[in-house]
């Protein structure tokens, strides 16, 4: 008997390991939907109508791509290392900021320890089963998304929002005081990716430390 349960258990996480999907290398994109908050002031928000952000994983790789009307910025990370840099392409200038370990997780400090409680909702979004999850964040604001247990990163810390969220996001919506933020999953690519997409340029850039973007002090590479 105890050699059929354990048979039996053995079944159950092999058939959840192949209906799990780890996502090791791809591209991932969100469109992005921004709306003001109930009785916040007017913003003009046109120039991030249409935006949307890109994936890039590669193994411990990963690099983000926000792109909009007013421009584009690229956050490049390497979570074996943990170093990080930040790409910033507007009104025709051109900025890099250089992070270290250190300077990432001051950065996202308002992730550690993130956790999510799962709510008893659920719905399919893009073909896949999503269930509805919140996190609450220590400045006070929240983190509401859709996932699905179906799919996983393999590099967790590509975005410190999900770290420890039990699958993939496929919708997630996030505040800030005055706009509310909607990222609507549009495409998963899992073809492989050149390392070179990962690298730093090179030249073009005015370059700075994440010390020095914060005094304003300015390199020139």
């Amino acid at each position: 008997m105890t050699r059929l349960i354990a048979l039996g258990f053995m079944l159950t996480i092999c058939f959840v390991a192949s209906a799990q999907k780890t996502i090791s290398e791809g591209t991932i994109i969100y469109d992005i939907q921004v709306q003001p908050k109930n009785n916040a002031p007017k913003v003009n928000n046109n120039g991030l109508n249409g935006a949307k952000t890109t994936i890039y994983v590669k193994g411990s790789l990963s690099r983000t791509d926000i792109t909009s009307n007013l421009g584009t910025e690229a956050t490049i990370y390497n979570a074996k290392i943990g170093n990080a840099a930040i790409l910033k392409e507007y009104s025709g200038q051109k900025l890099m900021i250089t992070l270290t370990k250190e300077n990432w997780e001051a950065r996202n400090k308002k992730f550690a320890g993130i956790s999510f409680e799962n709510s008893a909702e659920t719905k399919v979004i893009e073909g896949y089963n999503c269930k509805r999850a919140i996190a609450k964040l220590k400045d006070g604001s929240s983190l509401t998304v859709y996932y699905t247990p179906d799919l996983v990163a393999m590099n967790k810390e590509y975005n410190p929002a999900f770290k420890n969220l039990p699958g993939f996001p496929i919708e997630y919506e996030f505040e800030t005081e005055k706009l509310i933020f909607n990222y609507h999953l549009s495409k998963i690519d899992f073809s492989p990716l050149p390392a070179s997409k990962f690298d730093y340029p090179k030249s073009g850039y005015r370059v700075m430390t994440y010390d020095e973007n914060k005094s304003g002090k300015v390199e020139v590479q």
